[in-house]
């Protein structure tokens, strides 16, 4: 290999290098960008800021979007891109979008439609990602769990404990 191709292999490894850092410090400070414009109520910058975002692949980018569309919030209320939203977050193991699909399931208005055993696998799932920050979520979570619990059969629940065991996160 002459020197020119070894330098310009170093040169891209280096540049590839440098942007990683620069995409997280860029990731970081659009999300906070995004938080402070969604606590503004300036919604448009919000929704334009976790579109980017969620499209490419952001767990929290994703929720915070299917947020928006659950509740009508700058965004046409739209379960169904919540619920899309939700579970593309929930199935890389964000543990917020895990509740909220898991909500949907068992408590939601409809869409997707009601599935308990997916309900309880969800919720299962989130409360064992919750971290401390988000004790108050865990707490809702596991009510909501106790809730869904009692109306299930011993089958259901076996079936439920089944899929939770055999969850992997996609990346």
């Amino acid at each position: 290999m002459n020197i020119r191709k070894l330098l310009s292999i170093a040169a891209t490894f280096l540049l590839v290098a440098a942007a990683g850092p620069i995409a997280a410090q860029t990731l970081e400070a659009e999300m906070r960008q995004a938080a402070g414009a969604y606590e503004r109520k300036d919604m448009a910058t919000a929704v334009r800021i976790w579109k980017v975002w969620a499209g490419k692949g952001n767990a929290e980018a994703r929720t915070l979007l299917g947020a928006m569309y659950w509740s009508g919030e700058g965004v046409p209320r739209n379960h169904t891109e919540a619920a899309k939203l939700y579970l593309l977050a929930a199935n890389q193991g964000y543990a917020r979008a895990q509740n909220d699909i898991g909500f949907m399931y068992g408590f939601g208005e409809g869409i997707p439609p009601p599935d308990d055993v997916e309900a309880y696998k969800w919720l299962t799932l989130a409360i064992a990602g919750y971290t401390v920050k988000n004790q108050d979520r865990r707490d809702q979570a596991i009510k909501d769990k106790a809730a869904l619990t009692k109306r299930m059969s011993k089958a259901q629940i076996a079936e439920a404990e089944k899929r939770v065991k055999a969850w992997k996160p996609v990346r």
